[in-house]
Order: structure tokens, then sequence, then C-alpha cells
């Protein structure tokens, strides 16, 4: 009997999908082994990554300069045009309406004799007024009031110095014991030009004591920051004794008024 050639094989539908589906997978499964291996391999690399400081406001402001600070000092004279005499009555009575009369009287005839003498109104006027008790220690060891005690001061320009003891002379004699002379000053009357000078000696002070600190500190001098002035300072009254009550004039060294100014000043160091 003749052998048959066997039929042909024909494609099996469900086994040609069944090995699709098989190639999905194994793609699939290398995809993930992949991923998983370089994110294993960048994660270390992200973890060493430092973090970037954020910039410091130090770096993007500039550095202050260094400042160096110094007082300066300054004076001027000048001859005064001016007295300013401080004067007054003072009386005790036995009540306070006596003690207030007898002052009334006594301070009546100073201001007269000072208009007498050139003094104007504008340039007289009371520093003080007072009416105290007095006491006295009686033998028991009490205090008692023994009377009253009534004073008045008075300062007066005496605009024209030359005639600064002659004024006091003549309110000396007009007010007899009840007067009293407690002091004079001399001064210009316009300070201004003289603690202008002052102030200018100041500042020169200060420059000269800030460039010498920045010679050695191996600094230049650089601007100025910030400057400020204390307060000028006059030298004192002067006091008088007590005068006889026929001292007619007084001598006077008027002398000179010194301006005193103090500055305080701050300099950058370049």
């Amino acid at each position: 009997m003749p052998h048959r050639p066997a039929p042909p094989t024909l494609p099996n539908p469900g086994a040609r999908a069944r090995a699709r589906a098989a190639r999905l997978l194994a793609a699939g499964a290398g995809s993930a082994v992949l991923g998983a291996l370089l994110l294993g391999t960048a994660a270390p690399a992200l973890a060493a990554a430092p973090e970037r400081p954020a910039p410091r406001a130090a770096a993007v402001r500039a550095e202050a300069p260094a400042t160096v600070t110094v007082t300066g000092s300054g004076s001027a004279t000048a001859t005064p045009d001016v007295a300013i005499l401080s004067v007054g009555v003072e009386v005790t009575k036995p009540t306070a309406k006596e003690a207030m009369a007898a002052q009334n009287t006594a301070a009546k005839a100073l201001l007269a004799v000072l208009r007498e003498q050139g003094v104007e109104d504008r340039d007289i006027r009371t520093d003080s007024l007072s009416l105290n008790p007095v006491y006295t220690q009686t033998t028991g060891g009490e205090s008692k009031v023994s009377g009253y005690q009534a004073s008045q001061t008075f300062s007066a320009k005496v605009r024209d110095i030359d005639r600064a003891g002659q004024v006091i002379g003549a309110v000396n004699g007009s007010t007899g014991d009840a007067g009293r002379v407690n002091g004079v000053v001399f001064d210009v009357a316009d300070p201004k030009d003289l603690r202008a000078k002052a102030r200018e000696a100041a500042y020169r002070d200060a420059y000269e004591k800030a460039s010498q600190h920045a010679r050695l500190s191996g600094h230049r001098l650089g601007r100025l920051v910030s400057l400020s002035e204390g307060d000028s300072l006059r030298p004192g009254q002067g006091t008088l004794p007590s005068l006889p009550a026929d001292e007619q004039n007084v001598p006077l060294a008027p002398g000179e008024i010194e301006e005193q100014v103090t500055v305080s000043a701050v300099y950058e160091l370049l």
C-alpha cells in the first residue's frame, strides 16, 4: 500500500496568543528589573548630594567699616563788654509786716539808684523774693520765733563796663545796712562769634585726634559719620566782700571771658 504524506499542520490560534503573552510578560519583567536597578543606583547619589547653603546676609551686604570715636575740646577768649551784678536787700524786723515794709523801702531805693546810674529797666530783673521767720533758742532749749527776715535779689546788667564799680558803690551807699552785693559776672553782649571760634577749635582737635588714631592703626581716615556738640562752659561768677556804706567806687578787674566747647565725632577708618 503506498505511503501518503501527512497533511500540513494548521496554525493554532490559541497557542499563538499564549506565546505572544509570554513574550510580553518577559519583556515587562526585564523592564521592571532594569528600573529597579536604575532607581537603586540613583538613590544613593541623590542622598549623597549635599544641600546648597542659602546665601548669608553678610555675603550680600558689604561689611561695615571700622570706625573711631573721639572727643574734641576747644576754647576762645574775648574781652568782656558787659558786667552783670547780683545785688539785693535784706532786713529783719519783729513782725512779718514790718519786715516786708522795710524790704520794700530798701528795694525801691536800690532800683532808683540803678536807674540813676544809667541801668535800663530791661536790664534789671528780680531773681528771688523771700520772707522767713527767724528763730532763737530759749533757755529751756525750745525754738521761738523772734522776728522775720525779708529779702529780694536783683540782677542788673551794666552795659558800660567801665562804670560797673561805680554802680556797685552807689547801690551799697543807697541801701545802707540792708544792701547786699552778692557777686559780679563779666560777659560779652553777643557770645555768638566767641562760641563759633571755640567750636572751630573743638572740631580741629577732634579731627587731629581721629587722624592720629588712623595712622597708629594703619588705616586712612574716612568720612565723618556723626558729630555732636556738648554744652558750652563759662567761668563762674566772682564774689565781692561786704563793702562799707561810704564806698563810692569799687575797683574791678574784668580780665578775659573764655568760652569752652566740646564735640564728639565718629569717623570711618579705611
